[in-house]
Order: structure tokens, then sequence, then C-alpha cells
């Protein structure tokens, strides 16, 4: 489990993160967020190489952690969010056909991690697309999604486009917020990456050190889920029945970006699944 010390310093961080008004302030306390998460793991994984000890006591864990309830509409993009901060976290993920869950595969601290930095960013996004749909912007707008037409050796797949719907918009913009953020997360986690690479003393070996401890780990998780994992089949954030709205993906890209980071919500807590 990761030291209570740091989980508290992350959360410092995405606290001023959320308190700020100012856009680029909150994205460099995010990216500090994830780059301390990040120096911390990297840390872990050295120690881990030089410590057989440590390596028999710290061992990759399965966890399950719920998203939804079964029927609440928009779970899928709640996944693809959890998804994208656990692909920045060295943690891979299984979930469940209903989205109403995911299995975690991971070092018990980058797991840590993933909930903290969720349940902050889940909450976001869901009031930024609430608010998105409020203010009407997406009146007027068009969605396109593939549909079949005819049946038989007459049946072809066209492209028809309609009015946007308010859970088409909702479906669309989470979806780009989701992306948007895994981006943001993954810049942090390679440049916090490549200051560890750059401060190892034996640098000049190739590889260093650091670099091993990394693959090992890297060998190790994936070692590890397949051992474990019972899934059958892959995972799609979204399919093309859903429809597609340019309009919403930009709104939630932009939303994405200026994503304000604060652990305000217990993960799972009393307050209940957020409303898709």
């Amino acid at each position: 489990m990761r030291d209570d010390k740091l989980l508290t310093r992350i959360s410092a961080l995405l606290r001023q993160a959320e308190g700020t008004d100012n856009p680029h302030e909150a994205e460099t306390f995010m990216q500090a967020a994830q780059r301390l998460a990040t120096a911390a793991s990297i840390d872990l994984a050295v120690a881990r190489s030089h410590d057989p000890a440590g390596r028999r006591d710290t061992a990759p864990v399965t966890r399950q952690i719920s998203i939804g309830t079964a029927g609440k509409r928009g779970l899928r993009t709640y996944v693809q969010l959890f998804v994208a901060i656990a692909q920045a976290n060295d943690v891979t993920v299984d979930v469940a056909g209903n989205s109403t869950f995911v299995m975690a595969y991971g070092f018990g601290s980058d797991i840590d991690t993933c909930e903290t930095l969720y349940t902050s960013l889940v909450v976001q996004m869901v009031a930024a697309s609430d608010a998105y749909l409020r203010s009407g912007a997406y009146k007027g707008e068009e969605f396109s999604r593939v549909v079949t037409q005819g049946t038989g050796w007459r049946a072809r797949r066209v492209v028809e486009t309609k009015p946007l719907s308010p859970i088409t918009a909702r479906l669309n913009f989470q979806s780009a917020f989701a992306e948007r953020i895994g981006k943001r997360l993954s810049e942090a986690r390679e440049e916090a990456r490549a200051e560890a690479l750059r401060a190892d003393p034996d640098g000049d070996r190739k590889p260093s050190s650091t670099a091993l401890a990394l693959r090992d780990k890297e060998i190790e998780v994936s070692d590890f889920y397949r051992s474990e994992s019972k899934a059958r089949g892959t995972w799609r954030p979204a399919s093309a029945s859903a429809g597609y709205s340019e309009a919403a993906r930009r709104a939630g890209d932009r939303a994405g970006r200026r994503a304000r980071i604060g652990a305000d919500r217990e993960f799972g807590g009393a307050r209940g699944e957020l409303e898709g």
C-alpha cells in the first residue's frame, strides 16, 4: 500500500489544482500530482529490484472497482476515464460486460493512485457535461452513425446523419474529456520517467538500473495479468452505432484541458454512483 504521507501530498496538489481559477495553474498542479505519483512508483520499482525480500513482500494484486449500477446510461464513458488513468499509471484493466465495474491489475500503490485521480475526475466530467447540456450549445448540431439499410444481399451500411440528442451529446462530450485527460496524464508520466532516467547515477550504462527496474516491473505486471485475468475479447470505448458528434467532442476536449482535480469524493462511498 502506498505511504499515507505520499497520498496526502498528491491530494494536496490536486486540491491546489481545484482551488485556482487559472487553467494553466490547474494543469500545472495536476501534472505535478501525476509526476509525483510516477516518481514514487519508479522509486518502489528500483527499491524492489535491489531487495529480494522486498520483491517477495510487494507483488501485483487484483482489485475490483465499482463504476455504477446496472442499467445506468453512460457507464462506458466512466470506464473509459478510468482506463485512461490506469494506462498512465502502469495498471491493466478488465471491464465487466455491462460496464458496472472494472478489475484492476497492478501494484497496490499504483491502483491507489488511479482511484485517487478517478474520484476527482469523474465528478468533474459529469459536472462539465451537465453544464454543456444546460447551455444548449448542442442544439442545432448533428451527429453521424453507421446503420444497415435493407436485408439479405441488398443490405448495405451507410452513414446516417440526425439532429444531436442530449444523450448522444453527453456521451461524445464525456468520451473526448476522458481522452484528453489520458493524454495529459501520460505526458506527465513520460516527463517523470525521463527525469528519473536522467538522474540515474549509472545512466551512462545502457540500459541503466532504473530502466531495468521499470522493464522488470512491466514484465511482472504483464505476467501477473496473464495468469489472473479471465477476460475474453477486447473492450472498446464506443461503437459506431452510438453516434459521432464533432461539436460535442470539441467541447469535451476543451473541458478535459481545463479540468481541475480535487480529492473531494470518497470512491464508492455513501454518496453512491453518479447518474449517467
